[in-house]
Formats: structure tokens, sequence, C-alpha cells
């Protein structure tokens, strides 16, 4: 079941009420919606998660957490899927991404080795910058709409597999 699998997964959440990082939002964290779990809550987590894990930005996390607050979702898995994008595989999924834009706009993708440096940093967004950005605001979207009803079918999938057997358990027993 979804439902197990994720909680073993996530961590409680009192250690989230305690984490430093997450203090500026306050006492909103107390709400007990943001940390039930249920098929609503689990795939707007999903959904919100994998939408930010797209973004090329450093503060994930605190948008991730900023916006499951006012849609009352999960707040650790809605925290935990934006850890799709870590320091080993962001290079592939945001390579992904450059690609992705640069075929929408219709440019070559360009080949580029990496330095870091500020001078490459700024350099490179006028270069392969709009590609980039664009790829990862189209997979941002594409890939939190899919992982929202994605986790949601999955949840109902696996609660009508466990009625079926329950079903199929009492016959059993009945005959």
């Amino acid at each position: 079941m979804p439902k197990k699998f994720i909680k073993r997964l996530l961590p409680d959440h009192q250690s989230i009420k305690n984490n430093r990082a997450l203090k500026v939002f306050g006492t909103i964290l107390h709400e007990p919606n943001l940390w039930h779990l249920n098929r609503k809550s689990a795939a707007g987590a999903f959904g919100i998660g994998l939408f930010f894990a797209f973004w090329p930005v450093p503060f994930q996390m605190w948008l991730s957490a900023a916006a499951a607050i006012p849609c009352r979702v999960n707040l650790p898995l809605s925290i935990a899927t934006v850890w799709i994008t870590n320091p080993f595989t962001m290079p592939p999924i945001f390579y992904g991404a450059y690609l992705i834009g640069s075929t929408v706009l219709g440019t070559d993708s360009q080949a580029f080795h990496f330095e870091p440096t500020w001078e490459w940093v700024v350099n490179s967004l006028s270069t392969i910058g709009p590609a980039f950005l664009l790829g990862c605001g189209i997979c941002s979207v594409v890939f939190g709409i899919a992982g929202y009803y994605s986790l949601n079918w999955l949840w109902r999938f696996s609660v009508r597999k466990a009625w079926q057997a329950r079903k199929l358990k009492r016959s059993q027993n009945a005959a």
C-alpha cells in the first residue's frame, strides 16, 4: 500500500517542526492537515514536490513547503519529493531540461563545458539560459501534473486491490 510505504520513508513531523530552516513558517506548522496522509494530500504533495524539483534554485525545499502549507497537503512528502533532484541526479535531469527547451525553441543544442565560476554562469545565461529555463519550466509543469495523477491512480489502484483481496478472503472463509 502506498500509505505504509510513504510513511516508512518520511521523517516524523516533530523533526520537521523542529527544523531550523522551516522556523520561518512559525506555528502554522502545527496544522494537523499538513501531517495527515491520505490520497488527496499525498497526491497533492507529490505534485508540488515534483513541480519545484525542476526549478534550478538552491531553496527548492522552502518553495515546496511554502506551496504545501496553503494547499493543505502533506508537508513532509512535499519536501522529500523535491530531493528527486539531488547532487547526483541534477546534471542529467537539467541537461534533459536544456535539451527539451532547445527543441521547443528550435535552436541547436550547444556544446558547453561547465566551469564553477561566476563568469561562466553569467555568460551561460545569455547563451544556453533561455533554453535551459524554458525546459525547466516545461518539465516542472509536466512532471508536477503527471506526478499528481500518477500517485492518485496508484493510491486508488492499491486500495481497490486491497478491497478485492479482502473480498476474496471473506468468500473463502464463508465457504
